[in-house]
């Protein structure tokens, strides 16, 4: 019995130091991603990005959100979408939007700044841009925004400069084609492909040194 007691502090006093599991916080980033070996429709907007920004991963990173956890606790994405274009909505609509077509869900990969004292200001400069159209041009002059552009144009440090860097935009796929649904898009824009005009994606972004992940679940609230 007097081995016992011993035992049986030194587990609870383990399991006192144990860290507690991580939650959001306002201005985390949280990017969407599609396992590799997972079949998109091939003529699908997704598949058309993973196709050109997928590169040598097993995760294709295919959207990238805003969070924001108010004073009461209850967390909103702000992210520009096509269904919603830019939008603040509830953690709910956000996961189910993003179910897959067989009813599971993608990978979310939650990412926070590696020095979040601005957090809360980039999410303000976020909301600045509620309303606005979905970027079907994916260009970097009109008023439209795409997903990491609304990043891009919302996280600046002190100077006011972007955190993310933004780099030629690639649209082909790895043969060096332009996938189908780029091609249809574009020819209906009357536009051509804006391929190596500065822009951003989730891939790059997600891999940004001023990021660090933390391990969150995403549950409906």
């Amino acid at each position: 019995m007097k081995r016992f007691f011993p035992l049986l502090l030194g587990f609870l006093l383990a399991a006192s130091c144990k860290p507690a599991a991580e939650r959001l916080q306002t201005g985390d980033l949280i990017f969407v991603g599609i396992p590799a070996d997972y079949s998109l429709d091939k003529d699908s907007m997704d598949s058309a990005i993973t196709q050109a920004t997928g590169g040598n991963t097993d995760l294709n990173r295919i959207h990238t959100a805003i969070a924001e956890v108010d004073a009461e606790g209850r967390t909103w994405i702000i992210d520009a979408t096509i269904k919603h274009g830019v939008d603040r909505h509830p953690l709910d609509t956000f996961l189910r939007d993003f179910t897959l077509r067989d009813g599971s869900r993608p990978v979310f990969e939650v990412k926070r700044l590696k020095d979040d004292s601005h957090a809360a200001a980039c999410v303000e400069n976020a909301k600045k841009y509620l309303g606005r159209p979905y970027d079907t041009h994916f260009s970097p002059t009109d008023e439209a925004l795409y997903c990491t552009e609304l990043v891009w144009l919302s996280y600046l440090d002190a100077d006011g400069k972007p955190l993310f860097q933004a780099a030629p935009m690639n649209f082909k796929n790895e043969r060096g084609e332009f996938p189908l649904y780029w091609q249809q898009l574009f020819a209906r824009l009357g536009e051509p492909i804006p391929q190596d005009l500065p822009g951003t994606n989730p891939q790059a972004m997600s891999q940004e040194p001023c990021l660090r992940p933390v391990a969150v679940e995403l549950v409906r609230e």
